[in-house]
């Protein structure tokens, strides 16, 4: 266990490379910061939905959301424009293989991989929304940067468009509440810098 706990500190300082290849400055985001915005994310999500009556396993939701990018800590953050070189395929590949190799041994690994594997699959309500989650929490702080000025981020803006979660009505519903805030908020932006 210490010496995954001692490769995941790796995490607080490596940088989202989406925002390093945009010129933003070194502190921009690191993945553990962009994680910790996906478990807020998903947590009220879950809880939203989990007050309208939706079974929900919030604990599966917050474990999923932290180990999401756990692999990055060997692989690195690749960002969208590398996937085009190197394949979604072959990322999906060496995420899942750098995984697999770094919970091996802690507690037997399977409920980490599991996790991990549910996550990557999309096929429960829990996996979806941590995937919803991760969109909401890349589109907060693209917002968050665009409010102190920064240009040139309109291709993440494209995730908020006709995104297609496989949630079923009442989560959908509420995703795309939220995308269509967020996307408001950011037309808000705009017409002030008019």
């Amino acid at each position: 266990m210490l010496s995954l706990l001692i490769e995941l500190q790796r995490l607080k300082r490596l940088e989202r490379t989406g925002w390093s290849l945009r010129g933003m400055p070194s502190g921009t985001e690191s993945v553990a910061a962009h994680s910790f915005g996906v478990v807020l994310s998903a947590m009220f999500l879950a809880d939203e939905l989990v007050s309208k009556g939706i079974r929900v396993d919030l604990g599966r939701v917050l474990r999923m959301a932290l180990l999401h990018d756990w692999a990055e800590a060997r692989i690195g953050d690749m960002p969208r424009t590398a996937i085009k070189y190197f394949g979604a395929e072959a990322r999906k590949s060496a995420e899942s293989a750098a995984f697999a190799d770094m919970v091996r041994g802690v507690n037997d690994g399977n409920s980490y991989q599991d996790l991990y594997q549910e996550y990557e699959q999309r096929q429960t309500i829990e996996a979806r929304l941590v995937k919803a989650a991760d969109v909401i929490d890349l589109l907060v702080q693209t917002l968050a940067l665009e409010r102190t000025g920064a240009r040139g981020l309109d291709e993440f803006w494209e995730v908020a468009r006709n995104p297609d979660f496989q949630l079923d009505a009442p989560a959908d519903q509420l995703v795309a509440g939220i995308l269509d805030s967020l996307l408001e908020e950011r037309r808000k932006l705009t017409i002030d810098a008019l």
